[in-house]
């Protein structure tokens, strides 16, 4: 019998906590007058935030630059708060002080550390890192973007690859004082995939406030195969997890989990000028799914040429080639079940291509949550080709959005634009919103005013000799507030 990847309600459960952090939060003295067991829940801000982020590079010749904020407090916020994001060593790297003004360091080579952090009071709310790596050549050469995450226990990568030319690692980074144990699981597309004869069961141990990789193709015997899905799931303890990916000629970048199984996924912020888009798509659970591709783009959206539709084998990946199918105007790729009335939950992600010949680089876009109320990506830089804005209205109606660049790191004064979005459209934004005045790296942060929902994903580019090396970093709900009941009479209410 063939094993089918497990999706269960403690793995949900788990993914929901992973998107959402830690949160520690204080419930009103008052009781409603109201039956107790019928109190209704407030959003409150959390009080307590978790990030961690994997080693950059291994390579000497690498520059990366860390940033990091807490999107400016509404009026009514306050109280004192404290922020740190530190290496395993101990040593602060970054510090944010004040809701609303972005910190950055830089560091060269390949002592550059993982970080692990926490945020309290004012400061956790929405607190959001970055790592940026440049390497400039080797196999490695890119631009490597990744996001600061929450850690889990539970992770997707759809579009990892075991073949011959490709060195894909999976970072496993633990912010707590006690050893988490991590399996990984490869699904390749005739299902499971076992180790290399004579492994055990692949469990790999990582040490309190520390990060380790791990090398894919002894997990798949070392069978060449160019599109894999991996799933990351902890025994005991929490991670964060992400995929770092060099390709023969092609560049390097980071491979982001993909949100959690659904029956509808955006993959928002492929460029206009791509030259290649591969769909890899995974079932995790024990029905096949039909999916009906789309691409949205600035007057609606269309679907691919003879690509209309894709067929997921349960627990099996799938993948197809979509070729340089944005034309010159940038999107975002729409996934829905054939059948509305049987969406299967699948996982996916996009592996996008740039220039061409020895000019190649890539970037990996895995299927996104929506922006929610608030959404935030840092470092943006001041060179107005260097960052593009993708906003993505899927839903039935319009939706109205404000975007926020924060000050730089060096100064400057904040910028606001509140932006119309044609229901079933894409907008790119370019130049994106940029504080006045500003030097260094700044936020961008989106919020949903009205409608939805609204997917969105930053693009930094930065060029090298004529490489057009650059990251897409999606946008997800920052969750700087969570519902809690009313506090009550009845403690039998507050049971989680």
């Amino acid at each position: 019998m063939k094993q089918r990847a497990p999706l269960t309600l403690a793995a949900v459960t788990a993914a929901l906590a992973a998107c959402c952090g830690l949160a520690f939060l204080t419930a009103p003295t008052a009781a409603p007058a109201a039956d107790a067991r019928r109190a209704a829940a407030a959003r409150m801000p959390v009080e307590r935030s978790v990030l961690v982020c994997p080693a950059p590079s291994s390579s000497d010749i690498a520059d990366t630059t860390y940033t990091s904020l807490t999107p400016a407090a509404p009026a009514q916020a306050v109280g004192k708060g404290t922020a740190r994001l530190a290496g395993t060593d101990g040593k602060t790297v970054l510090e944010p002080r004040e809701p609303g003004k972005p910190v950055a360091a830089t560091v060269s080579g390949a002592e550059a550390p993982g970080l692990t952090g926490v945020a309290q009071g004012v400061m956790a709310p929405g607190w959001t890192a970055q790592q940026t790596t440049k390497v400039a050549v080797g196999q490695a050469r890119g631009l490597l973007g990744l996001a600061c995450t929450a850690p889990g226990t539970d992770f997707w990568f759809p579009g990892v690859s075991t073949a011959k030319g490709r060195q894909d690692y999976v970072h496993l980074t633990n912010p707590d004082d006690t050893s988490a144990e991590v399996d990984i699981k490869l699904y390749g597309p005739d299902g499971l995939l076992k180790p290399k004869p004579g492994m055990p069961d692949q469990v790999t141990e990582v040490k309190p406030h520390s990060t380790t990789k791990v090398w894919l193709p002894p997990l798949a015997a070392d069978a060449q195969l160019q599109d894999v899905t991996a799933h990351v799931t902890t025994r005991s303890g929490r991670v964060g997890a992400a995929v770092q990916i060099a390709e023969d000629g092609v560049g390097s970048d980071w491979l982001p989990a993909s949100g959690g199984p659904a029956g509808s996924l955006v993959l928002p912020g492929i460029p206009a000028d791509a030259t290649s888009v591969r769909l890899v798509a995974f079932a995790p659970g024990e029905d096949d799914a039909d999916l009906l591709l789309k691409l949205s783009g600035p007057n609606g959206s269309i679907s691919p040429a003879g690509k209309e539709q894709l067929h997921v084998k349960a627990g099996m990946t799938a993948t197809v080639d979509l070729a340089d199918l944005t034309r010159g105007e940038a999107g975002s790729l729409l996934l829905a079940p054939a059948d509305p009335k049987k969406p299967v939950p699948v996982v996916a992600a996009l592996r996008v291509v740039r220039g061409t010949g020895a000019k190649q680089e890539l970037a990996f876009i895995p299927a996104s949550p929506p922006v929610g109320e608030r959404a935030t990506v840092t470092d943006n830089r001041l060179d107005d080709k260097a960052t593009t804005l993708t906003l993505t209205a899927s839903g039935g109606a319009d939706a109205k959005v404000r975007v926020t660049a924060s000050q730089g790191t060096e100064g400057g004064r904040p910028a606001v634009q509140e932006l119309t979005l044609k229901a079933g459209t894409t907008r790119t934004v370019t130049p994106t919103p940029a504080p006045a005045g500003g030097k260094g790296p700044y936020a961008l942060t989106v919020e949903t005013l009205s409608g939805g929902p609204v997917y969105a994903a930053r693009t930094l580019t930065l060029p090298q000799e004529g490489t057009p090396m650059f990251t897409v970093q999606t946008f997800a709900d920052d969750r700087s507030r969570v519902s809690v009941p009313h506090a009550v009479e009845d403690p039998s209410v507050l049971v989680r």
